[in-house]
């Protein structure tokens, strides 16, 4: 569905997304990095790595994050634009 040149699915499926504290972490605190592998964000979030597994996929579908290899390593960033800027703006009011 689009409205006035913005893809409403495509907002949807992110925000649906991001609006899990633990994936709006995640997201946010990548938008500063180059990339991160899943082992370095579950030491930083405390959080099994299984469970931040799950938590990556949901944003990979969502478009929220690319991922890529480096040998045997998965390394995820933030590319997407709109992400991005919905993420400075969430960075820009606290």
């Amino acid at each position: 569905m689009k409205n006035h040149d913005i893809d409403i699915d495509e907002y949807c499926a992110i925000f649906k997304a991001l609006a899990h504290p633990t994936r709006l972490v995640i997201a946010y605190n990548l938008m500063d990095k180059k990339e991160c592998n899943v082992t370095k964000m579950s030491e930083c979030l405390n959080i099994a790595q299984p469970t931040v597994s799950q938590h990556l996929s949901v944003l990979k579908n969502a478009k929220v994050l690319t991922a890529h290899r480096i040998g045997n390593q998965i390394c995820y960033k933030v590319e997407n634009p709109k992400v991005i800027n919905i993420l400075k703006q969430l960075k820009n009011k606290i």
